[in-house]
């Protein structure tokens, strides 16, 4: 373990490793994995659900895969489950629209409730949040996709925010759609791009620095940050391919920064957490600006990765819970937004 974790963070996650060590698979009853769905990111879903599933029946857990795609939700009614572990991403399962089926059917899930899960798949509004309450975020303009080719938006972003720049489809998650433009002759297919998968496309100044990524979990008062991750992708370039499907990104973690940035990463991150509402779990991807070490909120992921590559179990290890007490700690701790303490645990 680093020098650079402070003892109130080792306690805090001493906690979480006891919590998940006292949880009984058994009490957990009849378990619905969500996986795959309809959204960009089902290949990424079915990796995190099928590796969630796996771990969890090891466990001892009477947990079944359930696909949205191939099944109708009302099926996880009809078959007897008793909770759900949502291992979707993106939209239709990360954006609040899955949570409030479950919450009518009175289905006690993992993540973030219906608000918190809508408002953070939104990187827009994320943003006017975070903006709000007085954090660090990227200058920004929005456009509609209709307004992507109007030839008075190609010159006004790089005049607004600089370059480079980033533009992103602002309700994807995965770095679908996202392009760096280092260049303006590189605007048109960037923003035609994202255009081309969201109703509106968000243009972002670039952080020169560093980026990482920092956990959270639990809700609340008691949500506690886990270990930050350091970045290395290669030319910078983090995106779909490198994040689930090479092995050429390093991530650092312990993440070798120095103990008073880490610390004040990880309260930047629970600040992030709670403003936005979300409970149970959550990572937030930031950049550190290189010339004063400032540390900038990008987006807050609501239902994570869970596969190979994926971070929030890379940090929880470093933290001292492996994948299966993860994922039991997880699931333990699902619930409603009509009564956000744990199901019955």
């Amino acid at each position: 373990m680093s020098a650079a974790i402070g003892h109130s963070a080792v306690a805090d996650w001493a906690t979480l490793c006891n919590q998940a060590l006292a949880v009984q698979p058994q009490a957990l009853g009849k378990v619905a994995v969500l996986l795959g769905g309809t959204s960009a990111e089902r290949e990424v879903s079915l990796m995190s659900g099928g590796g969630v599933l796996a771990a969890l029946q090891a466990a001892g857990v009477d947990a079944h895969g359930f696909d949205p795609a191939l099944r109708p939700l009302q099926q996880l009614q009809d078959e007897g489950f008793q909770r759900v572990f949502i291992a979707l991403h993106g939209r239709h399962g990360e954006d609040g629209t899955v949570q409030g089926a479950l919450e009518l059917m009175g289905l006690p899930y993992t993540g973030s409730g219906v608000m918190a899960s809508a408002v953070a798949m939104d990187k827009t509004m994320t943003k006017r949040l975070w903006q709000a309450v007085g954090l660090s975020t990227p200058p920004w303009r929005t456009l509609a996709s209709s307004e992507a080719t109007r030839p008075e938006r190609l010159q006004d972003l790089p005049a607004a925010l600089g370059l480079p720049l980033i533009v992103k489809p602002p309700h994807e998650g995965s770095s679908i759609g996202v392009s760096r433009v280092n260049a303006p002759a590189e605007l048109p297919a960037a923003l035609s791009l994202a255009a081309r998968l969201d109703r509106e496309v968000l243009c972002e100044a670039f952080i020169e620095g560093e980026e990482v990524t920092c956990p959270v979990l639990g809700e609340g008062d008691d949500a506690v940050a886990l270990p930050v991750i350091r970045i290395q992708a290669p030319d910078g370039n983090y995106d779909y391919q490198h994040k689930y499907f090479t092995d050429d990104t390093g991530y650092l973690c312990p993440s070798g920064l120095p103990e008073a940035e880490e610390r004040a990463i990880q309260a930047v991150v629970l600040q992030a957490y709670r403003a936005l509402g979300c409970r149970g779990w959550g990572r937030a991807d930031l950049m550190i600006r290189a010339r004063d070490r400032q540390p900038f909120l990008l987006e807050m992921n609501t239902s994570p990765g869970m596969t190979g590559h994926s971070l929030v179990p890379m940090s929880a290890r470093v933290a001292g819970l492996d994948y299966e007490r993860l994922c039991l700690w997880l699931l333990s701790r699902a619930a409603l937004d009509t009564n956000s303490a744990s199901a019955g645990l």
